[in-house]
């Protein structure tokens, strides 16, 4: 009986053997595969929260620079931001703050040249909204009209429709093509929400082209972030 038992290990344990000369590596690399696949996920998750809390302290000291009056350090650590950690939306908030910061200051190359950026490289589709339309106002500033345009013509997510609407029919106005004013003033009344203040201004600009707002009350308002 033992016997019998034995012959049968042996069987099971060369058939075992058997398995594992055919499959073994395979088994083997995919099992590498599945752990590395775990490791390297585990270490890119690290590396992005260590290059968001660098990027975090960076964006803390340029806030402090701007909120002292310090352009140029500010300038200088949205330029460390930059270059070290430009995927991170901190980065991209910090080229906002010195735009913003530019423009206060008169320097208006400088906050083109943030704006630009953010557009450009944000991952944040927000923030790169918010960009193209602060870009394309100071645009608009230098008369660079068609540059304005193809800042808003850039695919703005679905809630800054109105304001793009709203700067572009600026931009027509600003070209003496009243019909075409009209027309973006129309979509940006009826794409803000009613009670809000930035309606009420292009009412104000919509009124100056003798369009009674009024005759647009039919259609109901969506919403926008100002």
């Amino acid at each position: 009986m033992a016997s019998h038992l034995d012959l049968e290990e042996q069987e099971q344990l060369d058939q075992l053997k058997h398995f594992w000369k055919t499959y073994g590596n395979l088994i083997s690399w995919l099992l590498i595969a599945v752990f590395g696949s775990i490791a390297a996920m585990n270490g890119w998750q690290w590396y992005q929260r260590t290059q968001s809390a660098k990027a975090s302290a960076i964006y803390e000291e340029v806030e402090r620079a701007v909120q002292s009056g310090d352009l140029a350090r500010a300038e200088q650590g949205f330029a460390d931001a930059k270059d070290k950690y430009g995927g991170t939306v901190f980065a991209q908030q910090a080229g906002l703050l010195v735009a913003q910061a530019a423009t206060d200051a008169g320097k208006a190359g400088e906050a083109r040249a943030a704006l630009a950026w953010v557009a450009d490289k944000a991952s944040d589709e927000g923030l790169q909204a918010i960009a193209r339309l602060r870009l394309a106002a100071l645009l608009v500033q230098d008369k660079a009209y068609d540059e304005a345009l193809k800042q808003l013509e850039a695919g703005l997510p679905a809630e800054f429709a109105p304001l793009a609407a709203d700067r572009r029919g600026d931009i027509y106005s600003l070209q003496g093509k009243k019909a075409e004013a009209r027309a973006e003033y129309e979509k940006a009344w009826k794409g803000l929400q009613a009670e809000t203040d930035y309606r009420r201004l292009v009412e104000v600009k919509l009124t100056a082209l003798g369009v009674d707002p009024k005759s647009l009350a039919g259609q109901k308002a969506g919403g926008a972030k100002s």
